[in-house]
């Protein structure tokens, strides 16, 4: 991906107070991780260009900078988004999704998360972390999670995610450690489903 050359818009829509608000979005992914599947508030006010959403652009402000690759599904590539990333974190472009820290995609167009690096049993930590932005974090057809940080179990309801997500995701909690783990964004609204968490359709479960 070429990088383009800064413009104002590349300069502005950022954090407002770029310490401060770097630290919140970080501690609401933390708390969002220990306790998968419950929801936390991201920092709003950023104004990323179209259509990378406000959610995911704190996501990436809070995680990603000079030493983190990042992979944008074919939807939210584009000079403007490339410029804005680029100024606003540093972090370099792949086009190949398995070489990428971070991946950033809709959920109508993510990559199946065997097209991701799942780390290595020496390094499982160097896994690709998918950002994925939702319709709604509510709504949807429901899931239930168990496993670390989730007492019992836990339903959601995420809405818009495709009806492989649930299978693939069985598939990647196979490679433990390795593995990718998954971030939903819908708004400023975050949710963490990380390697370790259980994933299964209600439907399922109840036909069992």
């Amino acid at each position: 991906m070429t990088m383009p050359q800064f413009d104002v818009q590349a300069v502005s829509g950022g954090f407002t107070d770029p310490v401060f608000e770097a630290q919140a979005a970080f501690r609401a992914l933390m708390d969002a991780s220990a306790r998968p599947g419950t929801i936390h508030d991201l920092p709003a006010g950023l104004a990323p260009p179209a259509p990378l959403g406000a959610g995911p652009a704190a996501v990436m402000l809070a995680l990603c900078d000079p030493d983190t690759p990042v992979w944008l599904a074919e939807a939210l590539c584009g000079e403007a988004t490339s410029a804005w990333i680029a100024f606003q974190c540093g972090a370099p472009f792949v086009g190949d999704s398995a070489r990428a820290a971070f991946a950033f995609a809709g959920a109508d167009d993510m990559p199946a998360l065997s097209a991701l690096n799942a780390g290595t049993q020496e390094y499982p930590d160097r896994a690709t972390t998918l950002v994925v932005e939702v319709e709604a974090l509510e709504g949807g057809e429901e899931i239930i999670l168990e496993g670390p940080g989730i007492l019992g179990r836990w339903h959601i309801a995420p809405k818009g995610l495709p009806q492989s997500f649930v299978s693939e995701r069985e598939d990647n909690r196979a490679l433990f450690p390795r593995g990718v783990d998954v971030v939903l964004v819908a708004g400023s609204r975050v949710m963490a489903l990380p390697r370790t968490t259980v994933l299964s359709r209600k439907s399922e479960m109840e036909a069992n």
